[in-house]
């Protein structure tokens, strides 16, 4: 496993896609344990906070993050309510290494998807989390933080 970037313009054009829906039956539970742990492995090795499945070649709707050393996997997620209240903060992509730019996002915002386990789940993240859940969902979505800074 390995991180896509933008310098290869197949891989660009990968990344620019919306990936498709999770599909849990599709897939046994040491298979799910197996990408969770090894997506998480290459995060913190590649020094990120987070890493969407589409960054690592696949096309699925599933990304991992740490932050303030709380682990996430989440399946399917949707991003189902953000503040009005923003902040502005320096944003980086392990896909587009060496590229940094502020970027403004909602500060808060209430993240809806599923667990390792198909399990239902709902978190409310602020802060740094907010930031790095919204990041990670514009990837599934085929958009990059660059995408979102003031030209």
């Amino acid at each position: 496993m390995k991180i896509i970037t933008i310098n290869e313009k197949s891989e660009e054009k990968f990344l620019r896609q919306t990936t498709k829906p999770f599909d849990f039956s599709r897939h046994s539970r040491e298979e799910i344990r197996k990408l969770v742990r090894e997506m998480r492995e290459l995060m913190k090795k590649s020094d990120g906070i987070g890493l969407a499945a589409n960054q690592v070649g696949l096309d699925y709707q599933m990304f991992v993050a740490q932050v303030d050393s709380k682990f996430y996997a989440v399946f399917n997620p949707e991003i189902i309510k953000a503040s009005k209240e923003t902040d502005v903060l320096e944003e980086g992509c392990l896909s587009i290494p060496g590229i940094y730019d502020e970027v403004k996002r909602p500060d808060r915002v209430v993240l809806q998807g599923y667990d390792k386990n198909g399990k239902k789940l709902k978190i409310k993240a602020w802060g740094l989390l907010a930031r790095v859940f919204q990041h990670e969902v514009d990837h599934l979505n085929g958009k990059f933080f660059l995408d979102r800074v003031k030209k």
